[in-house]
């Protein structure tokens, strides 16, 4: 017999790059050293990395063993449906030291296509950001596939993309083809499909220590890209105390932003999909019926099977949340 599903919290996959700081570890109440860590993917079942659960009697088992015991009972029979034996969210914290390389994401059509994967759809939020921090959310000026291949050539690309200053709070939603790219002084938590596909555009003609460039995607990039030119790319929200606040509704993930001071009760019960809190502030226990309440730290994520119907969140005093689940 299976053991009960509960919730779900996972040992951090820590990522080791030249761009990355010092902010991910004590972040997440780790003991800081000198390793520069750019990434934590906090829930994954990107192959090779699967991660792997901490707490309670499922402890050591990946989530790749959880779904082919659980299935349905732990992501939603439709999720199941949709996305097949693939968990659908890969969900990290970024820290950006150094400015990132521009990128764009190839769409599903183009990603089976190329790739036999899913695209890439993400969103950013924005926990820290220091100095005059900035990023790139697609384009300020009208482009075409013409205008790109030359601006690369020429070393002009950049001045063809939205730049943004930004600030703790800040949201980016990111579908499949918007060329992005977060700058130094970036401090996010990314809710992306779960796809390693990644176009890299443009580095800044940075050279490693042996004085190589680092490869570039821009042939495929050309035709994975969305020209299209928006007023704005910033997503715009009117936070509110002690309610689930909408951030993004798109096909591939809901997220909702929580701010708590009291304790708050959500009903699962309509979802038919798991649901993941990441705590981006604070502390809180999470109390589900027929489970031991879980405590989450800032830099924590939990994870509640499909079969979840009611908790409650009560914060120690305060907490910030981001709560994901896929639409039905």
């Amino acid at each position: 017999m299976n053991t009960p599903l509960y919730p779900l919290t996972f040992r951090p996959l820590l990522k080791s790059v030249i761009w990355g700081g010092a902010e991910i570890r004590p972040f997440k109440g780790l003991e800081p050293n000198a390793e520069k860590i750019g990434e934590s993917w906090e829930v994954s079942h990107v192959p090779g990395y699967f991660s792997i659960v901490e707490n309670g009697a499922l402890a050591g088992k990946s989530l790749d063993e959880l779904i082919a015991e659980y299935g349905d009972r732990l992501v939603g029979k439709p999720v199941r449906e949709k996305f097949g034996e693939r968990f659908p969210l890969l969900i990290k914290f970024i820290d950006a030291r150094d400015d990132l390389s521009i990128q764009v994401h190839p769409d599903d059509t183009l990603a089976k296509e190329r790739h036999n994967s899913f695209g890439k759809t993400e969103m950013w939020y924005v926990i820290k950001a220091k100095g005059n921090a900035h990023l790139y959310s697609g384009f300020a000026r009208q482009s075409s596939p013409e205008d790109y291949k030359k601006r690369i050539a020429d070393d002009t690309f950049t001045d063809t993309l939205a730049k943004y200053e930004v600030k703790a709070g800040d949201v980016f939603f990111l579908p499949a083809g918007r060329v992005h790219a977060i700058g130094a002084g970036c401090f996010i938590a990314e809710i992306q499909q779960t796809s390693d596909i990644t176009y890299r555009i443009y580095d800044y003609n940075r050279r490693d220590a042996a004085g190589n460039t680092r490869q570039l995607h821009t042939d495929e990039a050309a035709d994975a890209i969305d020209y299209t030119v928006r007023e704005d790319y910033r997503t715009h929200y009117e936070p509110e105390i002690n309610t689930a606040v909408e951030l993004v509704e798109c096909p591939y993930f809901h997220t909702n932003l929580l701010d708590l001071d009291k304790t708050i009760a959500r009903d699962h019960s309509g979802l038919d999909s798991f649901v993941i809190y990441i705590c981006m502030e604070g502390t809180l226990e999470l109390a589900m019926e027929g489970a031991d309440p879980v405590e989450l730290h800032q830099g924590q994520s939990v994870l509640l099977p499909a079969t979840t119907k009611h908790i409650a969140l009560t914060p120690a005093p305060k907490c910030k949340l981001l709560e994901t689940y896929i639409p039905v």
